[in-house]
């Protein structure tokens, strides 16, 4: 009905168009020929003007020609002048909102229009995607992306269709003015024009146009306040379908009503292509009585599907597809299966047509009676088996002997303690023992075994290395290995050096989850490096757990389900100091158990040998430091040798010198005493005494 309305309201604004464009061209051409009269009026005046400077061979200087001539020009100016004034008021008054409605208001019909018919075709695009969601296979980040997309497509489509609504009911207002205001704008330019040359004009048409101008006035207002209101509505109606737009709401926020006799709405119909293929065809379904009737988009009418009288219905299980239900006639002719958009008109479709099928619609009070049949309906709707059967093959075996562990670097691990052996599994893990069946964060909660340091709390982590100001902890790891797991539970054992404790853990832990009717499992990306164990975020990168690979003691993977794998942590207890705990962690991979358990033993050896080469390297520092120390301390020695050396050097030197000083001075002594043989003794004394 809305399309077929809205079919209704472009073939009215298909019609104004072509109406207005042909108007469009009569006006321009008045305005055209005005400018040309006006132009025209201008050049004869300007010819009359230059009369008098012609110079015809057989005319003489006629004053009276001259003189009239210019009178006429005059006039003719005049004239002219009040042609001029004409077409500037034609511009104004009358091309001008004809063209404004042409240009802005039509086209603006027409681009709301193809938004609206490209919001639709997303829209249809995205609910296909959204109907292909795999059931057995599906990604949650795909399923987010995938509701996201329907959510943005059908609000835009909401959007862009409330707009074109209000620009359509708006035409047919702006259709009277456009009308309405040229006409008014062309009479009181011309009325304008003739007043210049005559007032003989009658008082009775100025009324006329005053009264159609107040008409416009009120139109205009009645306009404004019409698309005040539909602004607010659209407001309104925006903001109580947000919730709408997604295409599975909350059943808690809207719940399904079971006691309905009638249905409409979109669902997909399963047809068959050949012996094992078949396709989705997406068609608007409805109940009428006691048939189930559907209309392909541009039908008039809808066509009977089905008689569904004496019907039955129940839920099915397709191959790649959710929300499926199959509709068998009364007969057993004829069978058509059917998908829902979403959990909750799944459940209403199959209410609806199990009570149809009662012919509950023919009593008196069908919802009434409708309310007696909702727990049939219900069974038909939730079929599903109980957590403990869909775990049965979980389970290990706990008569037969468990494999050996998978050895570690220390070699520890994989070796069979016999007094364990002989320990019951009670004795391994306690029966009362509480079970965390979810991550908590190390941002809200400090968990046993989760060491946290300054800034990792809440950070997002490239699993393949970070990049940034800080450097990441594992950057210089060679062991990057990446895997997607979900968290089943964990809890404190007594004792972390036999393989059967992990057995038991997994046994208990499944089973708990059995009895409580815990379905949910938290989806991680197990990050193993050559220095720890990391659950991150597959959505935001942002690290759950860090599991420090020195703690990590002992892991193993179940006997017969290759998923189910887990690891023991030892940490430092709350309880009491110095006293250690041990915690269990199990978890659920994708046939990739042994992978994961290959890989922790890999990076433990890995470790090892780095931890080997650590010290080794520091060793080999240290004697290179002691040999360094020796080296100075032979350097000072030597340092102080060649300092007594040079003093020793010195002091020679200085004692040859003061020797020579002494031999020099027994010399002339000497020659002294032989020239005091040759004079007398007063001479010889004197010399003694020099």
């Amino acid at each position: 009905q809305t399309r077929s309305l809205l079919g209704v309201f472009e073939e009215d604004a298909a019609a104004i168009s072509n109406y207005i464009n042909q108007l469009f061209q009569a006006m321009h051409r008045i305005y055209d020929a005005q400018n040309e009269l006006s132009a025209a009026t201008h050049l004869t005046s300007k010819l009359l003007k230059e009369y008098e400077k012609q110079r015809f061979p057989l005319g003489g200087d006629d004053e009276v020609m001259t003189s009239t001539l210019q009178q006429f020009a005059k006039v003719i100016d005049e004239l002219s002048s009040c042609h001029a004034v004409l077409s500037t008021q034609l511009a104004d008054a009358m091309m001008f909102p004809i063209t404004q409605f042409k240009e802005r208001d039509l086209k603006e019909i027409l681009t709301l229009k193809e938004v609206f018919q490209i919001a639709s075709n997303d829209h249809d695009a995205a609910i296909t995607r959204y109907s292909r969601l795999s059931k057995r296979k599906e990604n949650e980040k795909i399923k987010a992306e995938v509701t996201e997309d329907v959510y943005t497509s059908r609000k835009k489509q909401h959007q862009t269709m409330m707009h074109y609504f209000c620009a359509l009911n708006t035409l047919q207002y702006k259709k009277k003015i456009s009308l309405l205001e040229p006409l008014l704008g062309y009479m009181q330019a011309q009325i304008s024009f003739f007043k210049m040359g005559s007032e003989n004009l009658t008082e009775q048409l100025e009324e006329f146009l005053t009264n159609i101008g107040t008409s416009v006035q009120n139109v205009r207002r009645e306009m404004d306040c019409e698309v005040e209101n539909m602004q607010q509505t659209i407001e309104d109606l925006e903001v109580a379908s947000d919730p709408l737009y997604l295409p599975d709401p909350d059943p808690t926020k809207f719940p399904a009503h079971r006691n309905l006799t009638r249905k409409a709405g979109y669902l997909n119909a399963r047809n068959k292509t050949g012996l094992v293929s078949s396709s989705w065809e997406r068609q608007f379904y409805f109940t009428q009585g006691g048939n189930l009737m559907s209309q392909a988009r541009g039908d008039v009418a809808g066509g009977l599907v089905m008689d569904i009288d004496n019907c039955s219905v129940m839920a099915v299980d397709c191959e790649d597809r959710r929300y499926c239900f199959q509709i068998t006639s009364f007969d057993g002719k004829k069978s058509s299966i059917l998908q829902a958009e979403s959990k909750k008109d799944y459940e209403e479709w199959i209410c609806t047509i199990n009570n149809i099928s009662k012919q509950i619609y023919l009593s008196e009070n069908p919802e009434e009676i409708a309310a007696r049949v909702n727990q049939s309906a219900l069974e038909a709707v939730t079929p599903s088996p109980s957590f403990q059967q869909r775990h049965e093959s979980m389970r290990p075996a706990v008569q037969s002997r468990p494999p050996a562990a998978r050895t570690g670097s220390t070699g520890s691990l994989g070796s069979d303690s016999a007094a364990l052996s002989a320990l019951s599994l009670d004795s391994l893990v306690a029966p009362d023992t509480p079970i965390q069946f979810d991550i908590i964060s190390p941002v809200s909660e400090d968990l046993p075994g989760q060491a946290k340091s300054s800034g990792q709390s809440g950070r997002r982590t490239n699993p393949f290395g970070e990049s940034g100001g800080s450097k990441p902890e594992t950057e210089d790891s060679i062991l990057h290995q990446l895997f997607i797991v979900r968290f089943l539970g964990s809890m404190e054992v007594k004792s972390d050096e036999s393989p059967d404790i992990v057995y038991e853990t997994m046994r208990q832990i499944l089973a708990a989850r059995a009895i409580h009717n815990v379905f949910r499992m938290t989806e991680s990306h197990l990050l193993v490096t050559c220095d720890c164990l990391k659950l991150i975020d597959p959505q935001t990168q942002v690290t759950r757990l860090r599991f420090p690979l020195p703690n990590v003691v002992l892991y193993a993977t179940h006997q017969e389900n290759k998923r189910l794998f887990g690891f023991v942590l030892r940490t430092s207890g709350v309880r009491a100091e110095s006293h250690q705990t041990s915690i269990c962690y199990i978890f659920e991979s994708n046939n990739e158990g042994e992978k994961i358990c290959d890989s922790v033993g890999l990076a433990k050896q890995i470790a090892f040998h780095a931890e080997l080469d650590r010290k080794a390297s520091e060793k080999q520092k240290e004697i290179e430091r002691v040999k360094e120390k020796q080296q100075k301390e032979l350097n000072k020695q030597k340092q102080i040798e060649k300092d007594l050396e040079e003093q020793s050097r010195l002091i020679a030197a200085s004692s040859r010198s003061n020797q020579s000083s002494a031999e020099g001075q027994f010399v002339v002594l000497s020659s002294s005493q032989s020239e005091d043989s040759d004079v007398g003794e007063d001479g010889k004394k004197k010399r003694e005494s020099e």
